[in-house]
């Protein structure tokens, strides 16, 4: 039961099958894998941009909250 008594909504309990739940899992794997990349792949440009303007490694770290 809710918060707010609907009796017109019927609650429908629904088993996720467990291939589906592993592909969902490999899926957000995959996902967090791609974007794990990709921010690695943009800190590191930005931090070696930075130094090539001669901004002190210092302030990097700090910036980055290393």
């Amino acid at each position: 039961m809710s918060v707010i008594d609907c009796p017109y909504l019927d609650e429908v309990k629904v088993t996720v099958p467990p291939e589906l739940a592993l592909l969902i899992v490999r899926k957000a794997s995959s996902l967090a894998a791609d974007f794990e990349e990709r921010a690695l792949d943009q800190l590191t440009n930005d931090a070696l941009r930075e130094l090539r303007r001669g901004t002190d490694a210092r302030v990097i770290y700090r910036q980055l909250s290393l």
